[in-house]
């Protein structure tokens, strides 16, 4: 009897350590398996955030978030993590939505420094439009640029008078885009073509540039030139001053010679101001000659004086052509001219008839 408990107390106590030995070892799968997938999802992180940084080098831009990882213990490796049980805790780099505003640029310098000074200017070669447009490919249309890196002092209209003159305005372009460019300004070019085949009125089409400029954008300075006329040095710089500016004071026309004191004919400049002083540029001279001295007058009699360049700058070539049919010299201009400044320039306003303007 004694033998038969003390057996089955043994059994007993073998099955008690069995299933401890089983709870044992199932409580050692279960903790194996957890550090385990602790450790495969610590692996995939630490790689997928190796992949991001990649991705952030090679395709920035591309809309992804990006992970980064806080390694705060110097020399921390990932298998010091590891032994302490720490996790390694991605941050997520939060897309940049907001464009950023561009900063202010600075104003244009008064004297640029890429002007080269005296220029070679020569009409030899052939000219076409396609020339003119490939060599200047920030040019917008309508002939408008503004500088990208500053910004600029003066916002310039630049008026043509314009009649069957289309291999000149070629070379003009050719030549003056470069220059304004250089100098740093804000332009647009206007050509205003006189349809028909009536007497030329030169000023009269200065007075419609003018006022279509305006539609266009709020320009503060107007340069007048003839489309013959082209500068051979870019220090001459096209922009309006203190007072009127005459540009063109020796051509090659007059032996680079200013032809008399009160010359403002080719290429003269004024500023909005001015330009309403003066009534705008008289309508009756019609054919060559004559209105450039009334506008002479209109600026002295307005208290005004002109202003010029330095004869070494202001120097220009004319490219040679025939008088113009319908622009013969006005045998009349110099009775125009003669009446009383005082009485005749408020009436000789810029009133305007219907002219259409071209785009370059």
């Amino acid at each position: 009897m004694t033998r038969l408990m003390l057996g089955r107390t043994l059994e007993r106590i073998c099955k008690g350590v069995l299933l401890l030995c089983l709870l044992h070892f199932l409580i050692m799968m279960i903790l194996y398996f957890d550090v385990y997938s602790q450790r495969f999802d610590l692996f995939s992180r630490f790689n997928n955030g190796r992949n991001g940084s990649r991705s952030n080098v090679s395709g920035a831009g591309s809309g992804h978030h990006y992970y980064y990882y806080n390694l705060s213990r110097p020399n921390a490796t990932l298998a010091s993590y590891l032994a302490t049980g720490e996790q390694l805790v991605p941050s997520v780099q939060p897309e940049n939505t907001q464009t950023p505003s561009p900063k202010p640029l600075p104003p244009c310098p008064e004297s640029p420094p890429g002007l080269v000074g005296r220029l070679l200017i020569e009409f030899s070669s052939q000219m076409t439009m396609e020339r003119v447009q490939k060599e200047n490919p920030n040019v917008t249309e309508g002939g408008r640029y503004t500088p990208p890196d500053c910004r600029p002092r003066w916002k310039v209209a630049i008026i043509i008078p314009f009649r069957h003159r289309e291999n000149h305005l070629k070379y003009w372009l050719h030549y003056l885009h470069p220059i304004l460019r250089r100098q740093k300004i804000d332009y647009g070019i206007y050509i205003i073509n006189q349809l028909g085949e009536d007497t030329f009125n030169r000023a009269k089409l200065l007075n419609v540039g003018y006022t279509e400029a305006l539609k266009d954008a709020e320009y503060d300075c107007f340069i007048f030139s003839d489309v013959d006329l082209i500068p051979m040095d870019d220090r001459n710089l096209y922009h309006c001053y203190d007072q009127p500016r005459h540009f063109a004071i020796a051509m090659d026309k007059f032996g680079f010679r200013l032809p008399y004191a009160g010359y403002f004919g080719g290429v003269s400049g004024l500023s909005k101001k001015q330009f309403l002083k003066i009534n705008g540029f008289p309508n009756e001279y019609w054919g060559w000659g004559g209105e450039d001295d009334d506008i002479y007058n209109r600026i002295t009699l307005n208290g005004m004086k002109v202003s010029r360049p330095d004869v070494r700058i202001g120097r220009y070539r004319m490219i040679k052509h025939e008088r113009d049919k319908h622009n013969e010299p006005n045998p009349q201009r110099l009775t125009v001219a003669q009446c009383p400044p005082a009485h005749c320039w408020p009436q000789r306003g810029s009133l305007l008839t219907q002219t259409r303007t071209d785009p370059v």
